[in-house]
Order: C-alpha cells, then sequence, then structure tokens
C-alpha cells in the first residue's frame, strides 16, 4: 500500500479530524497535551481541544505531518520547532532541551507526538512519517530534530507509545543524548 505524507494544511483538516474520531484520540487530546499547561490541561476538555489545534493549524505553518493512504489518514506525527510545544520543554520532564536556549531556538525542532489508526498499526507507518519529518524538518531550516520515545513497549496499541518507539528513531539514525526517565531517552538528529 502506498503511503503519501503531507504537512497538515487547513485544506487537510477533514482528513485530521476523521483520524482522530469523535473522541479526539488519546482521550480528546486532540494533540494539545504538550501545548498546554497542567492547569491549562486540567481546566480543558475534548472540545475545547479540538478548537484549539485545529486554530493552530489554520494559523500555520503546519503542526506536522499526515500519513495518508489511499485518501484516507492513517497516521499522524506533529513535528516543529521546539518553542511549538512549550510543555515539553519543561525542565522537569523528560524532553527538557540539554541546552536551555534550544527551547526558543527556532532551528531546533522536536517530534513529539504520534497518532497511527488502529488497523494501520503495525505496518511502518511511524517510520514513514519519520522520515517524512527529516525532510520536513529540513525544509524548513531546522538544524537539530529530535525525540523522547519510549524504549520498550508491551504491544502496538500501547498508549505510551504516542511519543514513538525508540528503535524507530535508531532506525532514521538519530542517537541517544541523555536518558533521565528510565526508558526515555532523548534523541537528536543533526540535519
Amino acid at each position: 500500500m502506498s503511503t503519501t505524507i503531507a504537512p497538515l494544511t487547513p485544506e487537510l483538516w477533514p482528513d485530521f479530524e476523521d483520524l482522530f474520531g469523535k473522541q479526539g484520540a488519546c482521550y480528546g487530546c486532540w494533540c494539545t497535551h504538550f501545548r498546554l499547561a497542567p492547569a491549562e490541561r486540567r481546566a480543558s476538555d475534548k472540545e475545547r481541544n479540538k478548537d484549539l489545534i485545529k486554530a493552530r493549524i489554520e494559523t500555520g505553518p503546519p503542526p506536522g505531518l499526515l500519513a495518508l493512504e489511499d485518501g484516507k489518514a492513517v497516521g499522524w506525527m506533529q513535528v516543529g520547532p521546539r518553542a511549538d510545544v512549550p510543555e515539553w520543554n519543561n525542565h522537569g520532564r523528560g524532553s527538557a532541551p540539554v541546552d536551555p536556549a534550544d527551547a526558543g531556538d527556532p532551528d531546533v525542532w522536536a517530534i513529539s507526538c504520534f497518532f497511527i489508526r488502529v488497523k494501520a498499526r503495525g505496518r511502518g507507518v511511524t517510520h514513514r512519517l519519520v522520515e517524512g519529518g527529516i525532510s520536513f524538518a529540513r525544509e524548513n531550516g531546522a538544524r537539530l530534530l529530535e525525540a523522547c520515545p519510549i524504549d520498550l513497549s508491551r504491544d502496538s496499541r500501547s498508549i505510551g507509545l504516542f511519543v514513538g518507539s525508540s528503535r524507530v528513531f535508531e532506525k532514521a539514525g538519530f542517537e541517544r543524548l541523555v536518558e533521565r526517565k528510565p526508558g526515555r531517552p532523548l534523541m537528536r538528529l543533526v540535519l
């Protein structure tokens, strides 16, 4: 099956909305977890999260990539400058930047979230999204691309895989920088 990777622009909103479904993917997150401070997340709900990400997509630039097969979205990856996902930079997280200045550097990017349609899991969609993310970051002037995946997961349906698997990033050439939390390495690819 042929997979096309495309930046998420306003024209692709219906595809993104279909992929995330009525529940908004991971418990109504709509991929806003790393965009909102904890107090904001607690005060929010799936409808507000949906409105927030829709407004972000409409404002641009694209906050990530969609994987499309036969005209249907089967996967999503949030990728862009670290500053676009402020909670990903929180000093208490395993994803915090090694150099605090990287949090605001527009040339230091992060791959922070994935969502793969259940029927498309186990087919390499995540690998193709990461490959597309590397190209997308390069084309947009990034010099570093980072991720904070999970080392082990019991199965491909694990909720913890929303950050990706370290095996996928290793295969794409990312190197481990530091592991502040067991099984959650901060990884980097120099572009």
